[in-house]
């Protein structure tokens, strides 16, 4: 079946307690965001349409419902940056340690010694944010070479466009896998190091696909649970909003799930796959064959070689060392 520690994932999650909580503040500080934002916006739209609609005031508190929704999200998509830089560099730096039965050296605070080593690595919210982008555009290209095969089963069109439909989604947390690598082999050189990190996967790729897809069906399952759960509270919030908003429930009900699985089913989806990944490069060095092949067909993974070679660091990286698993 798969080949990570699902009670080894949990403890590296708990292990990394500072950080839930840091997610669970900053993820339901959203949730009560998007809350706050639609019951204003609705508020606003029942008491317009008291005074200017002629079809009375349901129509317009939907719809300012909505304004306020879209605002929340827009706002979120313009700090991104920051929540990735601060968030999850700083979560993986530590669960790396945790990984490799590593403690936290000094006595440092967890949180403080992820921002500092995130900073030494990268300098800038800036740098991390397009590694990232890049990575996961490299990867779009390892799924197409791994399922490409498939295209050429004959009547299985609808099945080979499932699988890597499955596959594609199940592939969400692979960057954040390049990124602990990037940090676990104490690089200077971000790109370069990513870029070794895109290769070491493909090379695997198999391997790491067959453990993502379990784990995706594990998660969605635990996503599911949660959805249903928290159906309850969101009809409660919207049982408060005026108007006929019984839609909202539903959208408020995934915003929560969105909340919980972000602060602590994340985590663990990271944890489990460092665990396979670091385990199956031990030894490893990237293949140039999967390199060419990656160069050929993925413009990111070709600009990720280009920004390794223009970098102000051009020190390589080298082979990941023997992790302690």
């Amino acid at each position: 079946m798969w080949d990570f520690s699902i009670g080894r994932s949990v403890a590296i999650m708990f292990g990394t307690w500072p950080f839930i909580l840091f997610r669970m503040i900053v993820y339901f500080a959203m949730t009560l965001a998007y809350i706050a934002a639609t019951g204003t916006g609705a508020s606003i739209g029942w008491g317009v349409g008291h005074i200017f609609a002629d079809g009375g005031p349901e129509g317009t508190a939907f719809y300012g419902g909505i304004a306020g929704f879209a605002l929340v999200s827009i706002a979120l998509f313009w700090i991104r940056e920051y929540i990735l830089y601060v968030l999850k560099a700083g979560h993986i730096a530590v669960m790396v340690h945790l990984i490799d039965g590593r403690d936290v050296p000094g006595g440092q605070s967890q949180i403080a010694y992820a921002k500092a080593v995130v900073t030494q690595r990268f300098a800038e919210a800036n740098i991390l944010f397009v590694v990232d982008q890049l990575v996961k555009g490299a990867i779009r290209a390892v799924t197409g070479l791994l399922g490409g095969i498939a295209a050429f089963l004959p009547g299985l069109d609808g099945l080979v466009r499932f699988a890597n439909t499955v596959i594609r989604i199940s592939l969400t947390y692979v960057d954040e896998i390049i990124l602990g690598y990037n940090i676990r082999i104490d690089s200077s050189s971000p790109f370069e190091t990513a870029r070794q990190g895109v290769v070491l996967y493909a090379q695997n790729g198999m391997k790491m696909v067959k453990n993502a897809v379990w784990l995706a069906l594990i998660l969605w399952g635990v996503t599911f649970v949660i959805f249903l759960l928290m159906l309850a509270p969101a009809g409660a919030v919207v049982y408060l909003l005026p108007g006929h908003l019984s839609g909202w429930g539903f959208v408020l009900a995934i915003v929560f799930a969105w909340a919980l699985k972000a602060a602590f089913v994340e985590p663990f989806a990271i944890a489990s796959l460092m665990q396979v990944y670091f385990k199956t490069i031990e030894g490893q060095v990237p293949d140039p064959d999967w390199d060419r092949r990656l160069s050929e067909t993925s413009r990111q993974f070709r600009e990720l070689k280009e920004k390794a070679m223009s970098s102000f660091d051009e020190r390589p990286a080298g082979p990941a060392p023997q992790p302690s698993v």
